[in-house]
């Protein structure tokens, strides 16, 4: 994987959570800043990551694939951050997933080379930005289809720049997203890409399990989409070799690898699994729905160990007008608030405490303002103005899109390197 000059957008001070820098510099250029998050280097509040539990979800989740074999292509959308999707693709990932042409175009310009845009692709823009990127014989590319109007947007298109473009038909559920719901609707599909396939290639199928609720609905779901494989590919509809069966997200990947691993459809294939939240996993959805895969997955139980959360964001108390409450320079433009409050973990006090020290169990936030936290504590604890709180979050998604750059630090809170995002 190789970088281009687009990635080395400069990373200067204009943008919050970094320490001080006589001028701008690229990505490349952070490793050697000596920053310290404890000293007081950098600028509060900031998001951060921790290198060690960083490489350990890397591992964690690459092992767990391996053992069912199956491949990766981790849903790049949760950090939009090129230097993770090198370290995932290092790592061993058969490609990244993404939701947009724009994310897909940021990928493939920090050196990504094969993604699969878990999405249908419209408009005529957005065509054009993949259709450029197609012009590299080295860019393998995929997107969804679920209506034969889809594969007449694609077919016209594609058609008159004579160019191909793989698609992957989605299957849904109803009530749910997007995808076909029936026999019906998937045979207009297949009747449109009849019609187009000059320009549009059935490369397999994808599905997308987290719509729904229930384990039960959840297998039965991915069974049918095994079914309809094997037909498309007895039928020779299917054009690439292996034909991709995709599914996935961040909550039931377990499920789908135990249904779509070495099933016999007829013919090769590759099963690709799309999580992304697990490489900073997190202390609340991921979490919980982790808990039950521990529980159920017997290749989890075998691993001993489970994903660690990665990222905290860390804040000020900057003010305490009342001895039941203490207000945090933190907001909703810094943390994700959608799937539960950010959770108090530990206190540090700079120039007196040697290292951080967990929070009382019973400080919570209550509420969040653009810039600042409700912080509930009780009479007499032992909290001052200027105290450094680090916090966990709940869905890492909503958290990483309110940050252009985040710091990775080592065990003793050196800044080990700079993570831009892509948003």
């Amino acid at each position: 994987m190789t970088d281009t000059n687009y990635q080395h957008g400069m990373i200067d001070t204009l943008n919050k959570g970094l320490g001080a820098l006589d001028a701008a510099l690229a990505p490349s250029a952070t490793t050697g800043l000596g920053w310290n998050l404890l000293n007081e280097d950098l600028s509060l509040p900031t998001a951060v990551l921790y290198e060690d539990k960083i490489r350990h979800n890397l591992a964690w989740m690459q092992r767990f694939v391996h053992e069912y074999g199956v491949k990766l292509a981790p849903h790049g959308k949760t950090t939009m951050a090129p230097k993770l999707f090198r370290r995932q693709l290092d790592g061993g990932a058969w490609g990244i997933t993404l939701a947009t042409a724009q994310q897909t175009n940021a990928a493939y310009h920090h050196g990504v080379r094969r993604v699969l845009m878990a999405n249908q692709l419209v408009g005529k823009r957005n065509m054009t930005m993949i259709a450029d990127l197609l012009a590299d014989p080295n860019f393998e590319f995929f997107c969804l289809v679920d209506s034969a109007a889809a594969v007449a947007h694609l077919g016209e298109f594609f058609r008159a720049r004579k160019q191909q473009i793989q698609v992957l038909i989605e299957l849904g559920v109803t009530g749910g997203r997007t995808g076909v719901r029936d026999a019906a609707q998937q045979q207009a599909v297949l009747d449109a890409l009849t019609e187009y396939k000059d320009a549009v290639k059935l490369a397999g199928v994808e599905v997308y399990e987290g719509v729904l609720s229930t384990e039960a609905d959840i297998r039965a779901f991915l069974q049918r989409a095994v079914g309809i494989t094997r037909e498309l590919i007895a039928a020779g509809r299917i054009e690439r070799t292996p034909a991709v069966l995709s599914g996935a997200g961040s909550a039931w990947y377990d499920i789908v690898a135990e249904e779509f691993a070495n099933k016999d459809v007829g013919a090769p294939l590759d099963v690709v699994l799309r999580p992304g939240c697990y490489l900073t996993h997190d202390v609340g959805i991921y979490k919980a729905a982790q808990a039950q895969i521990a529980t159920r997955n017997p290749i989890a139980k075998q691993m001993r160990s489970q994903l660690q959360p990665a990222l905290q964001l860390w804040a000020y108390v900057q003010s305490i007008p009342e001895a039941e409450r203490a207000i945090i320079a933190l907001g909703k433009r810094d943390a994700a608030f959608d799937a539960g409050m950010p959770e108090p973990a530990q206190r540090f006090r700079p120039g007196k405490d040697k290292a951080p020290v967990a929070t009382p169990e019973h400080w919570e936030i209550t509420g969040m303002m653009d810039q600042h936290a409700y912080l509930r504590i009780a009479p007499g604890d032992d909290i001052q103005v200027g105290d450094m709180i680090a916090f966990d979050i709940s869905h890492p998604c909503l958290t990483f899109d309110k940050w252009r750059h985040l710091p990775v630090v080592d065990g003793d809170y050196n800044v080990v390197e700079v993570v831009q995002t892509f948003f």
